[in-house]
């Protein structure tokens, strides 16, 4: 899973990647201070690895992983060039969905680029130049597809689609509005690598005594309201309490936590939202050597979820045995799970689970 981070400058985005990576991308009071894309890739937390660990014995952990990709602080005019301009825009059209920062707070020593604070006006000014620049790429593509459609229907069919695309934008809707409407014109806009196109999550970022109060303040009330028009998720982070808590151990992260009266952690909260947001589940494999979580789409089938650890998997699929996580921490053992009947042996038609322990057996 790769999450693009973005927002306009001075609204804590570069704080918050840092805390979610640790990868040290500078972090300043001023517009444009990360001049290359930062990527880092986090472990996503799954307290069910630990469990199979200690169940199996087993060697190592190998939990899946999601990648951040920090953005530089984008501004009027960026797909024009303005600012740090477009070049950062292209970095965008490679995630799978997009984390927009969306500064709640007030502060009088954080300057906003645009003087006041104005979470709506923000997120406009953000998602006007996704779309224009996307308008841009949907242009050429209309003039090189209208030289070569006269006499080809498929492409003709697509000059179709793309014109529709270009009214919408020019409407100021993203490309992500038309998804949904039929299966292959889906298929094209996504092909297109449109960034208006793209899932986006909101990060609201609140100040520390609003995150620990509980309470949305009206900034935060804007968004969720503008995001549940549209159709996205909205999650409340203090870029700056995750920033003190990227330093501590796993222990006195526990211990800051409830002292803050908080169950989870921003990063935590970000992770379930993009799951959900993309469709994802993860399913497991435990042994004594490794026990790893996989990452796949929601309904995959058994013999794609194999392909997930190897093609030969896919391609030899004889069936799956399965337990479920939570069946197997009841019965107490595999073999356990094994003598009450929770142990299955499933075909190709099988719809893995979140949380299902997998043995597949192929033959190439």
């Amino acid at each position: 899973m790769k999450l693009g981070i973005v927002g306009l400058p001075n609204v804590g985005k570069s704080t918050l990647f840092n805390a979610l990576t640790k990868a040290g991308a500078e972090s300043a009071n001023y517009p444009f201070c990360t001049i290359e894309p930062n990527v880092g890739v986090v472990a996503v937390p799954d307290k069910r690895l630990d469990v199979l660990k200690e169940m199996y014995n087993s060697e190592k952990i190998l939990p899946a992983a999601v990648e951040f990709v920090d953005i530089a602080g984008l501004i009027k005019g960026a797909s024009k060039g303005e600012g740090l301009g477009n070049q950062f825009l292209s970095h965008i059209r490679e995630v799978d969905a997009i984390v927009q920062v969306v500064r709640c707070f007030e502060n009088d020593n954080i300057i906003h680029v645009d003087k006041t604070v104005d979470p709506l006006r923000d997120i406009e000014t953000i998602n006007l130049e996704l779309i224009f620049s996307d308008m841009e790429l949907i242009e050429r593509r209309i003039a090189k597809t209208k030289k070569v459609a006269k006499n080809d229907k498929a492409l003709a069919a697509e000059l179709v689609i793309l014109e529709k695309v270009y009214a919408t934008l020019e409407e100021g809707q993203s490309a992500r509005s038309l998804m949904g409407e039929d299966a292959d014109q889906d298929a094209f806009i996504e092909s297109l690598g449109l960034i208006s196109a793209k899932p986006v999550l909101y990060a609201a970022n609140v100040s520390e005594d609003d995150l620990i109060s509980g309470e949305d303040n009206e900034y935060v009330k804007k968004v969720k309201a503008f995001s549940a028009s549209e159709g996205s998720e909205t999650f409340v982070i203090c870029a700056q309490i995750e920033q003190e808590l990227a330093d501590l151990s796993d222990e006195e992260k526990a211990v800051f936590l409830e002292d803050l009266g908080l169950h989870n952690t921003g990063f935590d909260l970000l992770v379930a939202a993009s799951y959900k947001l993309l469709g994802l589940i993860s399913y497991l494999t435990a042994g004594p050597k490794e026990v790893r979580a996989w990452t796949i789409t929601e309904g995959t089938k058994a013999p794609g979820a194999a392909g997930k650890i190897h093609s030969d998997f896919e391609r030899g699929f004889i069936r799956a045995e399965i337990v479920n996580f939570h069946d197997l921490v009841e019965a107490g053992s595999y073999n356990a799970a094994r003598e009450k009947g929770q142990v299955r042996l499933e075909g190709k038609e099988y719809v893995v689970k979140d949380g299902d322990i997998i043995l597949f057996r192929f033959n190439v």
